[in-house]
């Protein structure tokens, strides 16, 4: 009789469910996989995840995918993932050729909507998946973009920082995403190298990214552009029975790389205050080299997302003897997100800024909150300035507007 007072206990105690529904499966699929599995372990929600259904076109492979990952069914038509019972949430993983496609249906069909980034692969696509949000908000639906860099807690303290005005007015930002898997002029053709599938190259896949860290820790948007793009390797061989759309080019097996391997630009913030940015998959020894400077009238802060616990802070206020870059380890139970981890100098890693997005898209939801943050205008904003990259370097580093910015 006590084990089952116990279990009625346990029972009411319990939050009500959260249903997710997860369209993709791949790298991201799996790294989304493990913050739903993980985030009511950790954290206090209000609602508790529940992951009812993965999607994908493969029957065997998503099939694989569920069980390694957890998730209850398996769907191989993304139509009927967004519009099962038990999915409440819908979480695009997919290539950004569909990102539209299936947010929209899931926000029409009365889902909660998490799309990974970058939001989608055109401006007007982007536009038209901010209408649906602004619709689905007003009955009460939540629509978020999932640029998980915002949940390294370093990088949330920066933002603290520079909120509470810790290095005053801002005069420049740098950004650098750096990778090297494209070095090898004989990797092989993969969606992400064609433009009808992934949009951009490195400026979508890396540059979003560094667009929003920008945006986000300044505070403010950027609202113009000069940029330079470059394709190194132009043909690449084709992946065997790969279904890629385009047919090899002669009898070497090789089709064109149709997005930049490259991109180089500089910027200018609504305050005025100066940005560049560099994003590439050509730079050699570089497997994920995320790093960033925020020089302020007052001070200055650095990230490196390969030491992913760490911020470096300069106070110029202090008196020049002893004053300098001083490294303060984000791993105190006051810095964001590290109130659920473990004790002091216990460091975090890459997989649990998904289950940060997974905690604050939960609030989100629970909370009524329908404009979280990024939200998909966040997003689209992010896809203009990347549209504004993509025309100045057409035009040879003319300097280009970013349309709909302040400033």
């Amino acid at each position: 009789m006590a084990g089952k007072e116990q279990r009625d206990s346990d029972s009411e105690a319990a939050p009500p469910t959260l249903g997710v529904g997860m369209v993709g499966y791949a790298f991201m699929g799996a790294a989304h996989s493990q913050g739903w599995r993980t985030a009511g372990r950790v954290f206090d929600l209000p609602l508790r995840p529940v992951l009812a259904a993965i999607g994908g076109r493969d029957a065997v492979a998503v099939r694989a995918a569920a069980a390694k990952h957890g998730w209850a069914a398996a769907e191989t038509d993304w139509r009927t993932l967004v519009t099962r019972d038990d999915v409440q949430l819908v979480d695009v993983c997919t290539p950004g050729d569909s990102h539209a496609e299936i947010a929209i249906a899931a926000l029409e069909a009365g889902k909660h909507v998490l799309c990974e980034k970058p939001l989608a692969n055109s401006v007007a696509e982007a536009e038209a998946m901010v209408a649906a949000a602004e619709a689905a908000a007003a009955r009460g639906q939540v629509a978020m973009v999932g640029f998980n860099y915002r949940r390294v807690p370093a990088i949330a303290y920066a933002r603290r920082l520079i909120a509470e005005n810790r290095i005053g007015a801002l005069r420049h930002v740098r950004v650098t995403y750096l990778q090297d898997w494209l070095v090898d002029p004989d990797f092989p053709l993969t969606w992400r190298l064609e433009r009808e599938h992934a949009g951009s190259g490195a400026l979508g896949d890396l540059g979003a990214h560094a667009v929003d860290l920008a945006q986000y820790l300044a505070g403010e948007p950027l609202v113009g552009v000069s940029a330079l793009t470059e394709t190194f390797v132009r043909e690449r061989p084709l992946l065997a029975g790969a279904s890629t759309g385009l047919s090899a080019t002669g009898s070497n097996g090789r089709g064109p790389v149709t997005v930049d391997d490259a991109a180089l630009f500089t910027g200018r913030l609504a305050s005025g205050a100066l940005a560049s940015f560099e994003a590439t998959r050509m730079a050699a020894g570089r497997k994920n080299a995320l790093r960033l400077e925020i020089n302020g009238e007052r001070g200055s802060l650095a990230f490196d997302l390969e030491r992913l616990n760490e911020l470096s802070f300069h106070d110029h206020t202090e008196p020049a003897a002893s004053a300098g870059f001083r490294r303060i380890l984000v791993t105190e139970s006051a810095h964001p997100y590290l109130e659920a981890w473990w004790p002091p100098g216990h460091a975090l890693g890459y997989e649990h800024t998904f289950v940060h997005q997974a905690r604050d898209i939960v609030h989100a939801v629970a909370s009524g909150n329908t404009a979280p943050a990024p939200s998909f205008a966040d997003g689209l904003q992010v896809q203009r300035v990347l549209a504004a990259v993509e025309e100045s370097a057409e035009k040879n580093a003319v300097y280009t507007p970013v349309p709909g910015s302040a400033g």
